[in-house]
């Protein structure tokens, strides 16, 4: 069996209008310890051109600290896992982050956005009956590469609305 995957901590500032949930960071993030660290996978753009900020462009603090000033969270909806590579269809054993209860402490939540199929499969069951808004977002990993990039700029997009 492979050793057990942990997800980082959550990044929220206590204002936060957005969540983003990804599933478990990929081997890239999980050796640098930074979330969506492997150089081909699109978060950063998606989102920095849903708050007109090029987050790609900054240091990796200054990107967090970017998401916390624009009203966003960051988060995994697996804490810990067992998963061969960097896949989602991988994933083994998965124990879920408490979500619901993070959830609670954001007061000014309007939605939750998952970062792919995955992170909504999990994601989902345990926010439904909320009034947050649900957002299924394509997924930002270059393993997903069947729908074209403007396309996943236009539904990461949505993102803003919940901003303002």
């Amino acid at each position: 069996m492979t050793a057990r995957k942990s997800a980082f901590a959550a990044v929220a500032a206590p204002d936060a209008r957005v969540l983003i949930l990804g599933s478990l960071p990929g081997e890239a993030s999980l050796a640098a310890r930074r979330y969506y660290a492997h150089p081909q996978n699109r978060f950063w753009h998606l989102v920095g051109r849903a708050i007109g900020v090029d987050l790609a462009g900054l240091d990796y603090d200054d990107r967090l600290e970017a998401l916390k000033a624009h009203r966003i969270a960051l988060w995994d909806t697996v804490a810990s896992a067992h998963r061969l590579g960097s896949g989602d269809a991988a994933i083994r054993e998965a124990e879920h982050a408490p979500l619901a209860e993070f959830v609670a402490t954001l007061s000014g939540l309007r939605a939750v956005a998952f970062n792919g199929r995955k992170s909504a499969a999990i994601g989902r069951p345990q926010l439904a009956g909320s009034d947050l808004a649900l957002i299924d977002l394509p997924s930002s990993s270059p393993a997903y590469a069947a729908m074209p990039l403007a396309e996943k700029e236009r539904l990461w997009a949505r993102l803003a609305d919940f901003l303002a």
